[in-house]
């Protein structure tokens, strides 16, 4: 009976936060739900669109609704680590005494929304990498921890625009999704417009705080995995690689496939989506419901389909179709 309240109360407390960003955000259901089984999991998230489609909105709107503190930095080609990561100045005390002191840089909050994140170097992209696996920052040979709950949700505009840089492969492989937020429909554009041209924007509630947060987190570890599923995620991860798979697309057109951490990915965020549907065990459709979203930044195209500009998620399809669910009853789905 416990287990049966924890994953009921589990499904109001998501219910809630869904609510807040529902009215604020129009529409983008899909990229609502893959940001919040993101933050369940502890991962961090790349939203990937077009200016202007409402993914800073929804970051700032989540901070407000979790009552965490929130920090956004914008990404210019001159943005340099320091300004990222904080740096270390001189500071002169009351007396005229010298010391060195550390001024920590935006990166030091518990939601930082990485604006544009593509626009700036390689460099300063790098400066993301420690606190986004390590929950900490390293500068001038002192490591200072980040205060928990920590995520990092980046915007990304797509690649062919002018003035972006890709992310390294090291950083996309941190991000736990990758979010594609599409264009509104005609019907939800009309929202938008009533909501922002005709009335000022409501306050957002604070449904959670972020000592619920690490609960839910930790009641999402404890959702049981059946060996044939874990076992499913193993298989599909294993497919994306051209040297281990039979599937034709893979070995033709794909150069590396998705690390161990895209498995660990498919499997939280399938544990999150299962109790948020007030299941305590995770299920091959809860994988497939995830696989995209977790995978799509770690398969890396080759030669070949970058030629023919092959979409990663058709690659993913093929994938799905040509691996079965093995175990007790279980057929090819």
């Amino acid at each position: 009976m416990s287990r049966e309240i924890d994953a009921a109360r589990f499904v109001e407390d998501l219910g809630r936060v869904k609510a807040a960003l529902r009215a604020r955000v129009v529409g983008q259901d899909a990229v609502v739900d893959g940001v919040l089984q993101c933050i369940v999991a502890g991962g961090n998230v790349l939203l990937e669109g077009v200016p202007g489609l409402g993914k800073t909105l929804l970051v700032r709107t989540l901070a407000e609704a979790l009552d965490l503190s929130f920090s956004r930095i914008q990404f210019t080609p001159d943005l340099m680590p320091a300004d990222v990561l904080g740096t270390t100045v001189i500071a002169e005390g009351t007396r005229g005494e010298r010391s060195f002191e550390f001024r920590p840089g935006p990166i030091f909050a518990n939601v930082v929304l990485a604006d544009e994140v593509n626009r700036a170097t390689p460099k300063t992209q790098s400066a993301l990498l420690e606190a986004m696996q390590e929950h900490a920052v390293t500068v001038a040979g002192k490591t200072r921890p980040i205060a928990e709950p920590y995520f990092v949700l980046a915007t990304q505009n797509p690649l062919e625009m002018e003035g972006t840089y890709p992310l390294p492969e090291a950083q996309l492989d941190r991000f736990l999704m990758k979010l594609e937020v599409p264009f509104p429909s005609r019907a939800e554009l009309h929202d938008i417009l009533d909501r922002t041209t005709s009335e000022a924007p409501k306050p957002v509630p604070k449904v959670l705080d972020g000592e619920r947060l690490l609960a839910l987190r930790a009641l999402a570890t404890e959702v049981a995995v059946p060996r044939h599923v874990q076992d499913y995620v193993v298989r599909l991860v294993e497919a994306t690689h051209p040297e281990r798979t039979t599937v034709e697309p893979i070995k033709q057109f794909v150069r590396f496939g998705a690390s161990p951490r895209g498995a660990q990915a498919c499997l939280m965020a399938a544990k999150v989506r299962a109790l948020a549907d007030g299941r305590y065990a995770a299920s091959a459709e809860d994988v497939r419901a995830v696989l995209h979203p977790c995978l799509r930044h770690r398969v890396i195209l080759g030669f070949e389909g970058e030629a023919e500009r092959v979409r990663i998620d058709s690659v993913l399809d093929r994938i799905v179709e040509a691996v079965a669910v093995e175990g007790p009853g279980k057929a090819k789905t």
